[in-house]
């Protein structure tokens, strides 16, 4: 499968001063095959794997001492090839089980900086907050389930994915199907790899769900590997009932009513740090950097729309006979793809949400970027356009904002006067490519 993460590596092994590079993210995003296809395509034979999962002999190494030309001669001398003085990638996969080699992590730039390094693992930012880490000594890269173009992509629509490539433009009512249906194809199989490529070869919904449920279950096996200090039971609870919830304000307490508002709040961050959850965090007001304005509430997402769905428990009839996606579930399937696209496209500090709390009205606003230095504020909306007294309220409350964004499954037109832009939904992963957001 082509991954736009690919272009990522390119880009980090291309630097001057190159730091050992980490990457995280959610269990089966593709993270060691990434790396391995940018290693077969960049080094050719001139690769060492060493997986601390597989043999606790690669965790000896570490024992002795953080001297990374040790390391190097004894991992010469055990694979047989040459680490030192070479153009040899050294990839230390699962290495949160060896937290010795994450601090050695900041001796291979400081005396190595010559070999690239790559070190990723499953649910890796639980041993970064806990070992000794080497703050400042190394980059991080995110890899995050397939966008709907890498969907496109896989599953054979390589001309739709390339046409989300170009500019804005209204396309005829065939082609604006076609991709509305592709996006709901992608809302029940979801973007991880496995999941694509069982759809791709047998565009069974059925053996996407099964092995979906098989996920599930082993993301549930994995909660007995996060600190010590939560339950399985609470982490699970809490887990469905945000993926329940998805979209809308949620108090803490109302995670799982069997435990304490502050007991809750704890779970959610580590399903949040496992990548399973990610929470949107409220705005009060429409200025850079958001985080100086981040009010308490929130609004959790899922961290694969797939995923997502399997676990409602809802038929993936129930999506394919929709005409409108933004319809389904209240609306929250729609704003799950699009919470999703726009992490993949922003990052993992977006998105944030606006809320408004006047006296003689509330208002609040679906989703709110940074976008080439910009707010971007966005509101997920049913059929063409639906009511958008909110957006009106921010744009009228903060005139330094140029365009307002309304996805839907309508057509893609532009309200210059009332600076709004309506752009199908299947574009969001495409926002941030927006030069002038005036030009929208």
């Amino acid at each position: 499968m082509n991954r736009d993460f690919l272009h990522t590596l390119d880009t980090w092994y291309a630097k001057s001063k190159r730091k050992p590079l980490i990457v995280r993210g959610m269990r089966q995003t593709g993270k060691t095959w990434c790396i391995r296809d940018f290693a077969k395509r960049v080094f050719g034979d001139n690769f060492v794997e060493i997986n601390f999962e597989v043999s606790k002999k690669w965790g000896e190494l570490f024992e002795q001492d953080l001297d990374p030309k040790r390391i190097c001669n004894e991992l010469e001398l055990m694979v047989g090839k040459k680490l030192l003085g070479g153009e040899v990638l050294l990839f230390l996969d699962e290495i949160q089980l060896c937290p010795k080699a994450l601090s050695a992590l900041r001796y291979f730039y400081e005396m190595l900086p010559q070999i690239p390094v790559i070190a990723a693992g499953s649910l890796l930012d639980f041993a970064l907050k806990e070992g000794d880490f080497p703050v400042g000594r190394v980059q991080f890269a995110e890899l995050y389930p397939m966008s709907f173009t890498e969907f496109l992509v896989a599953v054979g629509n390589e001309k739709l994915a390339e046409t989300l490539s170009g500019p804005f433009v209204k396309f005829s009512d065939a082609v604006h199907a076609k991709l509305l249906e592709e996006v709901r194809a992608y809302s029940i199989v979801g973007g991880l790899p496995e999941c694509v490529s069982v759809w791709s070869e047998t565009r069974s919904y059925l053996n996407v769900r099964e092995l979906q449920q098989d996920l599930i279950t082993a993301f549930e096996q994995d909660f007995g590997k996060y600190p010590k200090q939560m339950d399985s039971a609470t982490l699970r609870d809490v887990w469905y009932n945000a993926n329940a919830s998805v979209g809308r304000q949620i108090s803490y307490a109302s995670l799982s009513r069997e435990k304490t508002g502050v007991t809750n709040k704890k779970a959610l961050d580590l399903l949040c740090r496992a990548r399973l959850l990610k929470v949107s965090k409220a705005v009060s007001s429409a200025k850079l950097p958001f985080d100086l304005d981040v009010t308490p509430r929130i609004k959790p997402y899922a961290g694969d729309i797939g995923i997502y769905q399997a676990m409602s428990g809802r038929p993936a009839d129930e999506v394919l006979r929709s005409d409108d996606l933004l319809n389904i579930y209240n609306g929250a399937l729609a704003e799950q793809f699009v919470a999703q696209e726009l992490l993949a496209a922003f990052g993992p500090s977006e998105p944030h949400w606006w809320k408004r709390d006047g006296k003689s009205a509330q208002a609040e606003v679906d989703f709110m970027v940074a976008c080439n230095g910009e707010v971007l504020p966005i509101e997920v909306k049913s059929g063409a356009a639906g009511s958008l007294k909110s957006m009106h309220q921010l744009l009228k409350d903060f005139p330094n904002i140029k365009t307002g964004v309304v996805l839907s499954s309508g057509q893609y037109k532009v309200l210059e006067e009332k600076r709004l832009a309506f752009i199908p939904i299947y574009w969001t992963g495409s926002l941030n490519r927006s030069l002038t957001l005036s030009k929208l």
